[in-house]
């Protein structure tokens, strides 16, 4: 028998040994006990959203970014959408095409027929036919480098009411600060945050996140941050739940623009555009 202490009441016992999440008879190893409680422990977050919106809408459209494995997908539709019959979808975008058709195949003989995956890339998503024009719900679980922010390009043209983000890697913005580093700290003492490489790459991401968060709110969205599991468990750990509220847009432009200026990222204003 699963542990107890790991496994949701109700979850399928069989997707979870199809994720090899659970072993054939069905324990748990650390590195899977881990990814289990970091997904679970996320829809726990994502779960009163769906129920909001369920409140206002016939069905619920979710779009999960980067879903390699489809673990997130799997999960919401088992221990939520399964339970719908209102055309509530969830739609899986990957670009590796092996992982695609297993979640395919998954879905199919599970019977998850609120499901769809997409050989794309986020960006190719964007203007992709096969997606509805408007969207309830976008989230993005640790997509690499720019895909985080690709996901809300998309978000933001599908005209979310939530995002839900756990950023991963991005280098974009500490490859720039590396570039104008020499410049920056003739002029500016608070270059030395971000002189040595280390902290480059460490101050690089952080900044990345609250450019991210700027971006949101310019956008009308109220964006709340906080961890998704213990630092034991994962260093990739910063969650981003964007709910859109129609906020003034004025103040957090003004302080992204700013903010962009100060560090001499100027050059990404394309990246971090306001409304």
């Amino acid at each position: 028998m699963p542990e107890k202490h790991a496994v949701k009441p109700g979850q399928s016992i069989e997707l979870l040994k199809e994720l090899h999440i659970l072993t054939r008879d069905g324990k748990l190893n650390q590195d899977s006990r881990r990814k289990l409680k970091q997904v679970n422990h996320l829809y726990q977050f994502i779960e009163p959203l769906l129920k909001e919106i369920q409140q206002n809408n016939a069905g619920i459209s979710l779009v999960d970014h980067g879903a390699g494995k489809s673990y997130l997908g799997f999960i919401l539709y088992d221990l939520f959408f399964k339970y719908l019959d209102d055309g509530s979808h969830i739609f899986g975008i990957e670009t590796r095409d092996e992982l695609v058709e297993k979640s395919r195949e998954l879905a199919q003989r599970l019977q998850f027929t609120g499901m769809s995956f997409l050989n794309l890339s986020v960006a190719e998503s964007i203007d992709a036919e096969s997606l509805p024009a408007t969207v309830d719900i976008v989230t993005a679980l640790h997509a690499c480098n720019t895909a985080t922010d690709d996901a809300i390009l998309f978000a933001l043209r599908k005209k979310a009411r939530f995002i839900v983000l756990v950023p991963c890697c991005q280098a974009e913005v500490a490859s720039i600060l590396r570039k104008n580093k020499a410049a920056s700290l003739a002029s500016n003492s608070l270059t030395e945050i971000w002189r040595h490489p280390l902290h480059t790459r460490e101050f690089g991401s952080h900044i990345t996140n609250v450019l991210r968060c700027l971006q949101l709110e310019s956008h009308g969205y109220q964006v709340n941050v906080t961890e998704l599991v213990g630092w034991e468990h994962s260093m990739k750990n910063e969650l981003i739940i964007a709910t859109y509220k129609d906020l003034p847009r004025q103040r957090p432009a003004k302080r992204l623009n700013d903010l962009l200026d100060f560090l001499g990222l100027t050059e990404m204003n394309c990246r971090f555009f306001t409304s």
